[in-house]
């Protein structure tokens, strides 16, 4: 068996991400632990605040920061580290040479009902060592990241990862506690018949999506002849982690909604790290017209529009957009 300790030592040219990483995984234990006890740990609920989103915060939602927290900001590799449920970024190590960024608990509303969530993460270079490290660091483009992954706590618990070159599964070995390689040089077909989309924002989405959408519906009568399927898990992390097992493409689109939100998800957190595991498996992340990766952030809790996925599937949602422009 190929532990991810040893993939770090045979794919990873820096002592500092494999240290990193490595934290993230045992952290990523432990939070499935919790997850495995459920309402037994007393951790089911609301924690009765909420976080820089606005939005009301689970009470593993704030467990699972916590620890992640404590690991990555005592990690010497770390100059600072950021999470998607607090303000601003916290200094770290002066000396460190990386910046940490993660979601501790994506899809945290599917806790109470016993379906998936994970913890997304990203690692970027530190360019200012020997300095306290500011939000202003964070602000890279997504092509500037080091590594990027996902833990996904299912009916088994895998973690996705891209050091760059390629992306790797693993799978926690329970008997052991430690994740195993399962899937490497993982690829996503071009084509599709299965989406993943909210469907109940419908009315709020620019004519562009709406009309893609309408298309898929309509199936084999329709413009694209050919019936599809409509999967959504309501965790990107669910969503993303089918895409890499066997396809599909999926999207949370603008929508007018809200004016003040661009989109639901965010660059940093999710749109980021999600975007260079699907690239890395041959496939595209838009937010409809750009590229993700390509977009230089202004602002750590920054939100974007998402398309990702199979490759035709999403080229052919830009083109319903540029024509619509």
């Amino acid at each position: 068996m190929t532990t991810l300790t040893d993939y770090l030592a045979q794919h990873s040219q820096s002592a500092n991400i494999n240290h990193v990483i490595g934290d993230i995984s045992r952290v990523a234990i432990q939070i499935n632990h919790l997850l495995r006890q459920g309402a037994l740990a007393d951790i089911q609920g609301e924690a009765g605040n909420q976080n820089v989103q606005g939005e009301e915060q689970k009470k593993l939602d704030v467990i699972a920061n916590d620890l992640l927290m404590d690991a990555l900001t005592q990690n010497t590799a770390c100059a600072g580290v950021a999470s998607e449920e607090m303000d601003n970024a916290v200094a770290a190590n002066a000396g460190g040479a990386l910046l940490a960024l993660f979601d501790p608990l994506d899809g945290s509303s599917n806790i109470d009902i016993n379906m998936p969530v994970g913890t997304i993460f990203s690692i970027l270079p530190y360019n200012n060592q020997g300095h306290t490290a500011t939000d202003a660091d964070f602000l890279q483009a997504g092509t500037a990241q080091l590594a990027a992954g996902y833990v996904l706590y299912g009916t088994s618990t895998v973690m996705a990862l891209t050091l760059g070159n390629g992306v790797a599964m693993f799978s926690l070995d329970t008997q052991s506690n430690q994740f195993v390689l399962i899937q490497q040089n993982i690829s996503i077909d071009a084509d599709t018949k299965e989406y993943a989309v909210n469907a109940s924002n419908y009315r709020h989405w620019l004519p562009a999506m709406q009309r893609y959408v309408d298309e898929l519906v309509a199936g084999k009568t329709g413009a694209r002849g050919k019936d599809y399927n409509m999967r959504w898990v309501a965790a990107m992390v669910g969503d993303v982690h089918r895409i890499l097992c066997r396809g599909g493409v999926f999207s949370y689109p603008f929508d007018t909604k809200d004016p003040n939100k661009a989109g639901k998800l965010r660059l940093m957190y999710e749109a980021n790290p999600m975007a260079l595991l699907i690239e890395q498996a041959g496939g595209k992340a838009t937010d409809a017209t750009q590229r993700i990766l390509d977009i230089t952030p202004i602002s750590i809790h920054q939100r974007v529009p998402v398309v990702l996925g199979a490759k035709n599937e999403v080229d052919y949602i830009k083109q319903l957009h540029e024509a619509a422009q």
